[in-house]
């Protein structure tokens, strides 16, 4: 009888110290699962998030990315048709124009995503939001859609006679210097990428995607008012739009050698194209980093 009760007093010891092996080893488990999760909290930052099998041998034959390059033709068109009046008229209301962009955005969703402007474009690039080669091709069919706003514009102002407003350009340049007006549109264009990057998380519901863009596009155009009015003297000194810009006759057409003409397209080029479209990265990214950290879903 003694030497059962210690042969079985021996085996819940070892019974009771393998549990205990194993709680310990439970413990250490969750130890180091939760420190990989921390240190993992930014996995997966840089991985792409749109299909891997889009290439430029397969994406030129869906039938669907062809529609998507309409919807940036006509979405873009209209906002630039929207831009120039803003340019010509001032800001008379612009809750009229907040609508109006909503309405757009609303309307163009469905086709193509609603980017309708380059620095928005780079911004999901440069977030693997989307592949370059679609990225490349949408910002061609969004100068494309431009382009067609402006001749659309430009046709009633020279229907207009002597009656009609001068038609909008941006001449402050040189008059108001390079880096003020280069950070009112790395900060818009920031703005309108942050905004948008946060509308994405909405896109089951197109109105609320709509009215979220919308909001920052509306924040970018007031701040950049505000700004340039007030310190700069100047109110048609900004675009936020690279697409729309280039209608806006930033490009020198006079000189007195070849090499001013070509640093003055430089100088364009840099100031409503190169830097707006890093404001657009910088604005994806601060929207991804502040994901990551407060661990969104």
């Amino acid at each position: 009888m003694a030497t059962k009760k210690s042969k079985s007093s021996t085996k819940s010891k070892k019974t009771a110290s393998t549990k205990s092996k194993t709680a310990d080893k439970v413990v250490k488990t969750n130890t180091v699962e939760k420190a990989g999760a921390q240190k993992s909290c930014f996995c997966g930052f840089f991985a792409k998030k749109y299909d891997e099998k889009e290439s430029i041998l397969t994406i030129f034959k869906n039938h669907k990315f062809y529609g998507s390059l309409l919807g940036e033709v006509l979405g873009t068109m209209l906002i630039a048709l929207l831009l120039f009046s803003l340019f010509l008229m001032g800001l008379p209301n612009i809750a009229t124009y907040a609508f109006a962009v909503i309405a757009i955005l609303v309307a163009v969703y469905a086709f193509s995503g609603a980017c309708l402007n380059p620095i928005v474009v780079v911004g999901m690039m440069a977030s693997r939001r989307m592949s370059v080669i679609r990225g490349i091709m949408y910002i061609i069919a969004e100068v494309v859609g431009a382009w067609l706003g402006w001749m659309i514009f430009n046709g009633f102002h020279l229907a207009g006679g002597e009656t009609a407003y001068d038609i909008p350009a941006i001449s402050a340049l040189a008059e108001n210097g390079f880096w003020p007006i280069a950070m009112i549109e790395l900060l818009g264009a920031a703005v309108i990428a942050f905004f948008f990057a946060r509308a994405l998380k909405y896109k089951r519901s197109v109105f609320t995607f709509g009215a979220v863009v919308a909001g920052g596009l509306i924040l970018a155009i007031l701040v950049g008012y505000v700004v340039s009015a007030a310190f700069l003297g100047a109110n048609n000194s900004f675009v936020m739009n690279p697409a729309v810009a280039m209608m806006l006759q930033i490009f020198p057409s006079s000189g007195d050698d070849f090499g001013q003409i070509l640093g003055g397209i430089c100088q364009a080029l840099s100031l409503y194209a190169i830097i707006p479209m890093i404001g657009g990265v910088i604005g994806f990214y601060l929207s991804d980093f502040a994901s990551k950290l407060s661990a969104e879903e």
